[in-house]
């Protein structure tokens, strides 16, 4: 509430608040403007994050998975309460469908990495049924095996009686590219979501029936954020709808990996910030100084006396300081925005 004195004095000061607030609010709109739609027309989002309380909102009792073998792989399912979509989900080269779930009853094997059990959990609270399967060998091929998903999806969607419910795929690196190839068989997807891969435009025959494709990208990656403005070039001119989610890198703090890795406490959460600390992983500012993969952070921590992580949850680690260094790892940050893409195309 603005006090006033006389009537000229509260109206000058009514014009010296307005005119900073309606300035602000003007920088405000047009930043916003350039984040939905960048310089050049061309659709792409920011990379956002979930606060500790979102990622505390997800409870592990929430899976309850159906875990099946079908046709010679790991077929791995939940359908949430009244289902208004399905989601199918491919994961990258040596991944399996046990890395989506968190360990439960139902599913001993299951391993629960951070970033897909977090996609899991968003997809299930929008209503999304969701299916996941292993690919045959470390990497998903685009013949036989393509064929053999695509029947386990038709038989698991009409088994379930989702036939009349939208269908969205995400598939990230090699799963990417297999959900490109997937997209162009009698499936009809909605859209797509293709993550950290540029997908095989070049070699799969695009119609104008071809789902509108949502890419999230991690432009450190110089040499794939090349290619994927080829392909979204190459579905532009087709007249797809396409759009990009650009992911950046981020901070370790001593919290972080607590709060992102069920299981794993705030004392050995900040135990290993200080060793990344010490043994100079990570600059000042907490910023991974290479990826997680280059990282020697598994020597440094078995030559620590003082210091003992659970080994079962070291690929948890590694994947989320591979994220950190934003150059080619599974993402959840940006759920917000492919959730988003995925229901702005299911009418």
């Amino acid at each position: 509430m603005l006090k006033r004195g006389s009537k000229s004095r509260a109206w000058l000061g009514f014009q010296n608040y307005w005119v900073p607030v309606s300035i602000t609010c003007l920088v405000l709109v047009v930043l916003c403007l350039v984040a939905n739609f960048g310089n050049d027309g061309k659709r792409t989002y920011s990379s956002v994050g979930l606060s500790s309380q979102e990622l505390n909102a997800f409870e592990p009792e929430e899976f309850h998975p159906t875990v099946e073998f079908r046709n010679g792989t790991d077929v791995i399912w939940q359908i949430p309460d009244s289902p208004k979509a399905v989601l199918f989900l491919a994961h990258g080269c040596n991944g399996r469908a046990v890395n989506f779930w968190e360990r439960s009853p139902g599913c001993a094997n299951c391993i629960g990495l951070p970033e897909e059990r977090l996609l899991v959990l968003h997809a299930l609270a929008k209503k999304f049924a969701v299916l996941t399967i292993s690919s045959a060998g470390r990497c998903w091929t685009f013949r036989e095996e393509l064929l053999i998903v695509k029947n386990i999806i038709k038989t698991w969607v009409r088994r379930n009686e989702l036939e009349k419910l939208p269908l969205v795929a995400l598939g990230a690196s090699s799963g990417g590219y297999f959900v490109s190839a997937l997209a162009t068989t009698s499936l009809r997807f909605s859209s797509i979501t293709i993550m950290i891969a540029e997908g095989i435009f070049d070699r799969i025959d695009i119609t104008d029936n071809y789902p509108p494709t949502l890419f999230v990208h991690m432009p450190k990656d110089l040499s794939r954020q090349q290619k994927i403005s080829e392909a979204v070039e190459i579905l532009k001119n087709k007249g797809i709808d396409v759009a990009e989610v650009e992911c950046i890198e981020f901070p370790l703090s001593p919290s972080l990996l607590a709060d992102r890795i069920p299981r794993l406490d705030h004392t050995v959460s900040a135990r290993l910030f200080k060793l990344f600390q010490d043994k100079g992983f990570i600059d000042r500012n907490g910023y991974m100084k290479k990826d997680g993969r280059a990282t020697n952070w598994k020597a440094a921590l078995r030559d620590t006396k003082d210091l003992l992580l659970d080994e079962n949850l070291v690929q948890h680690v590694q994947e989320e300081l591979n994220l950190a260094f934003a150059y080619h790892e599974m993402t959840s940050l940006q759920s917000q925005q492919i959730f988003k893409w995925f229901e702005s195309h299911m009418e």
